[in-house]
């Protein structure tokens, strides 16, 4: 991609930038601060004084023909054109004819269909807050964070109208509901508010121009280092940030659109987690990609997809990235477009990119982050120098520091050392919806975020993740990384996926016990992966809690092993 083709509509928005560095903090570049503190060796970057929406906008107006999002279910697809259009008018539909004020809360409950962007981007263009929930949560779990959140509406999918209406109902509060029909034969159920309604009529808004760039954007819901979910406070200066650190040349895995050509993205990861959100809707959206919409993973529809639209670029999780390495039913040919393919979400050992790589010669690169950052905080460069099996270094106006577990301190360790590792940037949130305890326990003095994530910094400047700190095995007073013997086990021929927990243990305090997935044909031999495991880690890391064979792994939406879920499984069976 050309250098030109990514500068010039930014440069466009000059008008609007403003420096990020403040009196007190910079974020990259030179310091006199510790020099363990690890700056990013990409320098600053400066954000757009814009909101996102007025930024999106003014990016694709001249692509406004070209399609941005398409179904391969239902062939359901919308123009740039009729993105920005319907925005608009959901903007003003919900402010004039709901009564919603600036700041409002409006819940998204969607799987990635083509309509997310619509309502996504109509939420924010009224000056409101959008919340995001995960399709697959039951009543109870679409009431809790409605009330939480202080959601004053709900938009949702016709399909799921039983469970939004079950969840109002729980909250006794009155909700508007907004359904999306996503079939010719559905129609708007009684007591719900047709989306197709409030996307066609053009209603201004008086106060549009007071959206400011400290208001918050989003408000996804997060856990953190610790405890129940919590509404993450983005602003509009944190995901623009972020947006600009990425959009860097380095970066450069998807390109700009053009007369002659258009990116095509499949979007497998959930466009309601920050991952998929901003890099799926927002960055390849500024970039006027051809957005093909999965509203679940589905391995023959995903396989069909790589088939059909012969995709440019892929942002996946690790599971799908080991999923195309070994399923023979994803041909090389399928990935014959590819440039290149971006893993996170979780950790992707240097093992399993190799492996990729042998069945498609393309870029593989990895990046970090967390829903309180935006989420980017380290990305592989495309022009740069990365460790395989790393997540690059820091992104532009980044800093970064590894601290020993538990130091109150958070003093900063040397190079190979492990600990927890600490960011600092403006992307980090302004902190967790009415929890002041949680947002001081979790954003420390000199603007630093605990991010829970066990790693380290190697000679190359490079983030390697071996854990979270609240998943570390104890065996004897030593600590175990689960993500590390799961990059191991995955090497053994027998075997296609795998989940490590700690069991409890009388004499070591805990054992790690993996449960596999093992390819079809294969039954499992304990001792043989016992045995494979036993020659290449330390005696503490050896798998002496057991190895168990199961059927899948449980994982949520953004491909993370659910090590909880199996711990459960153990207490309840003790197998």
């Amino acid at each position: 991609m050309a250098v030109r083709s990514v500068l010039r509509p930014i440069f466009s928005l000059s008008r609007r930038l403003r420096p990020l560095s403040t009196s007190s903090v910079r974020f990259g570049g030179t310091s006199t601060e510790d020099p363990n503190i690890l700056k990013s060796p990409y320098g600053c970057i400066e954000v757009p004084e814009i909101n996102i929406t007025d930024y999106l906008f003014e990016k694709t107006a001249k692509w406004g023909d070209l399609i941005s999002t398409e179904c391969p279910l239902t062939g359901r697809k919308y123009t740039y054109d009729d993105i920005q259009r319907g925005s608009r008018n959901l903007a003003g539909a919900l402010r004039k004819k709901l009564k919603l004020n600036r700041k409002d809360v409006v819940a998204v409950l969607l799987p990635n269909v083509p309509e997310m962007p619509i309502a996504s981007f109509g939420v924010l263009h009224g000056g409101l807050v959008a919340t995001t929930l995960n399709p697959t949560y039951t009543p109870e779990e679409i009431c809790r964070q409605l009330l939480d959140s202080g959601a004053k509406a709900l938009i949702t999918l016709t399909d799921f109208w039983p469970a939004a209406k079950k969840a109002v109902e729980l909250t006794k509060e009155n909700i508007p509901i907004i359904t999306i029909n996503t079939k010719a034969d559905q129609t708007t159920p009684s007591g719900a508010i047709s989306f197709a309604e409030f996307t066609k009529e053009k209603i201004e808004i008086e106060d549009r121009n007071q959206i400011s760039n400290e208001d918050i954007a989003f408000m996804p819901y997060s856990s953190g280092t610790t405890g129940l979910p919590k509404g993450v406070l983005l602003s509009h200066h944190n995901m623009m940030a972020n947006l600009e650190q990425i959009s860097s040349p380095k970066y450069a895995y998807i390109e700009q659109a053009t007369k002659d050509h258009q990116d095509v993205v499949p979007i497998v990861l959930p466009q309601f987690h920050i991952y998929g959100l901003l890099v799926t809707m927002l960055q390849s959206t500024a970039r006027a990609c051809k957005h093909i919409c999965m509203p679940k993973f589905d391995p023959a529809l995903y396989i069909k997809v790589l088939a059909t639209y012969k995709p440019h670029a892929l942002f996946v999780a690790p599971p799908l990235v080991i999923f195309m390495s070994t399923q023979d039913a994803v041909k090389a040919e399928y990935l014959s477009r590819v440039r290149s393919i971006v893993s996170g979400a979780a950790p992707l050992g240097a093992s399993d990119e190799e492996k990729f790589k042998r069945k498609a010669n393309v870029f593989v690169g990895q990046g970090y982050g967390m829903t309180e950052a935006s989420p980017v905080i380290t990305m592989t460069a495309i022009r740069g120098t990365s460790t395989p099996g790393s997540t690059g270094p820091p992104i532009p106006s980044t800093d970064i520091k590894i601290s020993k577990l538990d130091d109150p301190l958070g003093l900063a360790l040397g190079r190979n050392q492990t600990g927890e590792i600490l960011v600092r940037g403006p992307q980090v949130m302004k902190g967790y919806h009415q929890r002041e305890d949680a947002t001081a326990e979790t954003l420390l003095e000199g603007g630093w975020l605990r991010t829970g994530d066990i790693g380290f910094v190697d000679d190359n400047d490079c983030i390697t993740i071996t854990d979270r700190l609240k998943e570390l095995i104890k065996v004897k007073g030593y600590q175990v990384p689960p993500a590390e013997l799961e990059e191991i086990i995955r090497q053994h021929p027998d075997v296609v996926e795998v989940g490590v927990i700690g069991i409890p243990d009388e004499r070591a305090g805990q054992l790690p016990r993996a449960y596999v997935v093992l390819k079809p044909g294969t039954q499992l031999d304990e001792k043989n992966i016992q045995e494979f495991v036993k020659s290449k880690v330390s005696t503490y890391k050896e798998l002496k809690g057991g190895v168990a064979a199961v059927e899948s792994l449980p994982m949520n939406a953004s491909g993370k092993i659910l090590r909880r879920q199996l711990r459960e499984m153990y207490e309840k069976n003790g197998k």
